[in-house]
């Protein structure tokens, strides 16, 4: 229909992303489907092969890659320097999205500016999948099987420095109370954490935990890790949780599979916590304090995996705003 326009010629785009207060700015490119089996792209979580089929269908299918996985990577200073000049222009395309998201995207097709910026952007020791695992691994799949060809071995991707990203808390609502009272409920979190107040109003810290029962809000604090570990997974507040409450005291002991517990995204809020339990759909909620950026790359360089559910990243990119097409498979 016209809709869509082929470029004439390689290049990359500057993609902005603006909601309320905050803007983060990043680079779109393709990167290297076998880096990321090599494990220089470096990835946090698991997936599930179904929605990896699922994706690697769409791929085929389409003969296209028409959403970026989310990266990040260590700001260098060069590298910003010379995508926020990019930005500082007026932009080629902006929208304005019904759900308060500005895209703005700003093209970088003359020579001098791609040799600038591949020159900078090689500096970058290391990038990390942020938002986008099972598309990423769909990419690495059908790079397999079309043996690289057509375009194949690389994947979409838009990459932002680590300072600029903004991780919200994914939050979590449970089904029951596994046989307790709310009144047992509370004595037992209290043997496991420490009560700091009830009705907090002031922002969470790190460690600490606010925890939603029959409309009323307790706020708790996290033990913490064992004397002398050095496991970085042991500072997360969501594997804390798991492990000394939602394991030991409600009998999760797998909230990948569990139908017992959901999770809830940062961007919904307390609100939407306290809805869910006033309504009768949950027996309780807990909001958690957001896993840090630096503590989601320091895990991935020590080649460990996240908990289920410990990051959820806001703004979201757009999804078909760009596209890595792919040519005939020689």
């Amino acid at each position: 229909e016209g809709s869509l326009i082929h470029d004439s010629k390689p290049a990359y785009y500057v993609y902005s992303l603006s909601m309320g207060g905050h803007t983060q700015t990043g680079l779109v490119a393709v990167a290297s489907c076998s880096e990321y089996i090599e494990g220089h792209i470096r990835r946090h979580e698991l997936t599930r092969p179904e929605k990896e089929d699922d994706r690697a269908r769409h791929i085929e299918t389409v003969k296209a890659q028409t959403g970026p996985a989310l990266l990040v990577h260590r700001a260098i200073p060069e590298l910003d320097q010379l995508i926020q000049a990019c930005a500082s222009a007026p932009p080629a395309v902006e929208i304005d999205m019904e759900n308060g998201v500005r895209h703005a995207v700003w093209a970088i097709d003359k020579d001098k500016q791609i040799a600038s910026v591949r020159a900078a952007a090689r500096t970058i020791p290391r990038l990390y999948i942020a938002d986008g695992h099972h598309r990423t691994a769909a990419a690495a799949r059908v790079c397999r099987s079309l043996n690289g060809g057509g375009g194949s071995s690389h994947f979409l991707a838009v990459s932002f420095p680590h300072d600029q990203l903004r991780i919200l808390p994914y939050n979590r609502a449970l089904k029951d109370l596994r046989g307790h009272t709310p009144a047992s409920i509370i004595e037992r979190l209290s043997a496991v954490m420490d009560t700091v107040c009830k009705n907090p109003v002031e922002p969470l810290a790190p460690r600490e935990v606010d925890f939603c029962i029959e409309g009323h809000w307790r706020r708790f604090r996290l033990r913490g890790v064992a004397t002398g570990s050095a496991d970085p997974l042991e500072r997360l507040d969501v594997f804390l949780l798991q492990r000394d409450v939602l394991g030991p005291v409600f009998g999760i002991q797998d909230p990948r599979r569990s139908d017992r517990i959901v999770f809830v995204g940062g961007i919904r809020g307390t609100a939407e916590l306290e809805r869910l339990v006033n309504a009768g759909e949950f027996a309780c909620a807990f909001s958690l304090h957001p896993t840090s950026i630096e503590d989601m790359m320091e895990i991935a360089d020590a080649g460990g995996l996240l908990p289920p559910k410990s990051t959820w990243f806001e703004p979201k990119l757009g999804d078909g705003l760009f596209s890595h097409v792919f040519g005939p498979v020689v």
